[in-house]
């Protein structure tokens, strides 16, 4: 992909610049062309893993996923369009909208129709993106169409007023085609009712402080900015609703508040949750932010940011040969992909473009670029709302999330483990283990068998500390009458992991890392497994684990944990634990720094008195 001299003056960290974006979007908007149908109404993109949805509705969602991405490409560009892109999308609205004369039109592929929408189908997801690149793109497309074609557009898109999304984050899917339909003066009654009703559901979702759980209880992760902001923010935005925009937008500013500390110096945002093939769509809430002035971020910390993770993924390969972004995380990685993903799905990136829609005068392409979060200090935050402790250490630029509330189960059953949501700690530079021993977990061996996480139910989190407790599970039942009750307590690069009542391991990714376990109080042996089958971030991975046999009653299970590249650290058995069991177990913890902390730990109760 052919791009632009990288500008140090201006963007000191990344080097990139206003002119990357376009490049960038210009390059991956030309590599979709070659596979797009003749009609131009589906692009169906090489690749032997169809999503559970079939091929067609693979190929139409490269058709709406792209279009976003035009649409952000041309309307930050005033309507310029030197490559004619908007024609494509202009003749693929007319083929996609045409009715099928036959089962056997379809059957042999002579008709270019769209999946119809339907309850909880694939295609209400992508009436979304058509809506808003409809929007976007409405002075140089919609109000130019053919008024028979714009007749079936309206049609097939206004279908998804009248079907049921899924309960999560579906519900803003009808709320983005009401925004547009509405807007445009078609069945606006009905399409106003559709966005009303899109942010009354979502509302059961958001737990606070702008974090929101994903459908489940407690399922948190990065469709909290590419998904519960980006849509009512971005609608609010091009409505000019103000009080909608002012009361999600706190919430926005709210959420980047904390999610900013998640990108590591690298760029890297961390590996957690599902749909990580969206790679840097994780920066789209960044620029929404920006965009409607609701964030707390300086400008030079946004564009390095989103910037940095943009150029993290193309510069580690997450482009093929003929620059089409691949299923998985830098290249392909089929363990990591969901089943309703097909070919054209990371092309859910193009909100990450969002940023164009910003003029180049804007200071948030003009001003110098300014350090990460993790990049200026060691830095520990506590985020109760979804359980999680961020730590990061400038130095190395390494950002690990400490999860003690995101497990990914639903309100009526309680699934396998997740490895993507169950692990005790995630991280920018470490991928969760998918066979073989569980990495970042706390595991009870019943007839030769790894128990799992199960549930979690958080604890607290606050001042370098998060805490849960959980059920063991084995053979998809909760062992009777066990109880683990965790805490994690950091500082600086350091970590100590403290299991009440009844080995945690830890994954490296690469070679420049090093990951560390040692035994504070409970376990006996420690050791290193090998996993060949690696993670997302490479071909093999080491894994650390302590073991050890518990006795009867309420035992005490301890180490201290490092992942770092910073080879010039203290040794790790410079963390000193005191304990003192009784029904509440007393602990003193001691940092090499000479920080000190007491801690009080019961089952299912937790609490951590300040530095002193």
């Amino acid at each position: 992909m052919p791009l632009p001299p990288e500008d140090r003056q201006l963007s000191p960290y990344t080097g990139w610049t206003r002119e990357h974006w376009e490049a960038t979007a210009d390059g991956l908007l030309a590599a979709v062309r070659p596979y797009a149908s003749p009609g131009r109404a589906l692009i169906d993109l090489p690749g032997d893993r169809p999503s559970w949805s079939g091929r067609r509705s693979d190929a139409f969602e490269g058709f709406a996923r792209t279009f976003l991405l035009a649409a952000l490409r041309i309307a930050g560009a005033g309507g310029a369009d030197p490559h004619g892109v908007l024609e494509d999308y202009a003749r693929g609205l007319d083929a996609g909208t045409r009715t099928p004369t036959s089962e056997r039109d379809l059957a042999d592929g002579d008709r270019e129709s769209w999946p119809p929408i339907t309850d909880r189908g694939q295609a209400m997801v992508e009436a979304a993106s058509i809506a808003f690149a409809l929007r976007l793109t409405r002075p140089w497309l919609w109000d130019r169409l053919d008024g028979a074609v714009r007749g079936r557009v309206e049609r097939w898109l206004a279908d998804a007023l009248r079907r049921a999304p899924n309960d999560n984050n579906w519900h803003l899917f009808p709320l983005s085609v009401g925004g547009f339909l509405a807007e445009a003066g078609i069945e606006e009654k009905e399409a106003r009712a559709a966005v009303r009703r899109g942010l009354e559901r979502i509302e059961r979702f958001h737990l606070g402080d702008g974090w929101y759980t994903d459908g489940r209880p407690r399922a948190f992760d990065h469709y909290n900015g590419w998904a519960f902001h980006l849509y009512p923010v971005l609608h609010a935005h091009l409505a000019g609703d103000a009080p909608l925009l002012a009361e999600y937008g706190s919430r926005l500013s709210a959420h980047l508040a904390g999610y900013a500390h998640t990108f590591g110096g690298d760029g890297a945002p961390v590996h957690q949750g599902r749909s990580l093939t969206y790679r840097f769509a994780t920066t789209a809430a960044l620029w929404a932010g920006t965009l409607t002035g609701h964030t707390p971020l300086p400008h030079g910390t946004t564009r390095r940011l989103a910037s940095g993770a943009l150029r993290h993924f193309l510069d580690r390969g997450a482009l093929d040969a003929n620059g089409l972004l691949t299923l998985g995380w830098y290249g392909p990685e089929p363990r990591l992909v969901q089943p309703y993903s097909g070919p054209a799905s990371p092309y859910w990136a193009a909100s990450a473009f969002t940023g164009l829609l910003l003029p180049a005068g804007h200071p948030v392409w003009r001003e110098r670029e300014m350090p990460a979060p993790a990049e200026i200090r060691d830095t520990v935050l506590a985020l109760p709302r979804p359980g999680w402790l961020v730590q990061s250490t400038a130095r190395d630029g390494l950002v690990r999330l400490h999860n003690h509330g995101s497990d990914d189960q639903p309100a009526d059953t309680v699934l396998p483990d997740n490895p993507h949501y169950a692990r005790l700690a995630h991280s920018t530079a470490t991928g969760p283990v998918h066979e073989g021993p569980a990495d970042n977990h706390l595991a009870l061996l019943v007839d030769g068998r790894p128990t799992e996480r199960g549930r979690i139910h958080p604890l607290g989190a606050g001042h370098g500390w998060a805490a849960s407790a959980w059920r063991p599970r084995a053979a998809g039942q909760d062992l009777p009458g066990v109880t683990v009750t965790s805490l994690t307590l950091v500082h600086g690069a350091d970590e100590v992991r403290l299991h009440l009542d009844r080995h945690p391991r830890t994954a490296c990714a690469d070679g420049r890392l090093t990951s560390e376990l040692r035994d504070l109080h409970g376990f006996t042996d420690a050791g290193t497994t090998v996993v060949p089958e690696g993670t997302a971030f490479g071909p093999s991975a080491l894994l650390p684990l302590l073991t050890g046999t518990l006795p009867g009653g309420t035992a005490l299970l301890a180490c201290a944990a490092r992942l770092t590249r910073d080879d010039a650290l203290h040794p790790l058995d410079a963390v000193g634990l005191t304990v003192e069991p009784g029904e509440t177990w007393q602990l003193g913890l001691r940092w090499p720094d000479g920080t000190e902390r007491t801690v009080h730990l019961a089952p299912e109760a937790v609490a951590v008195r300040e530095d002193i």
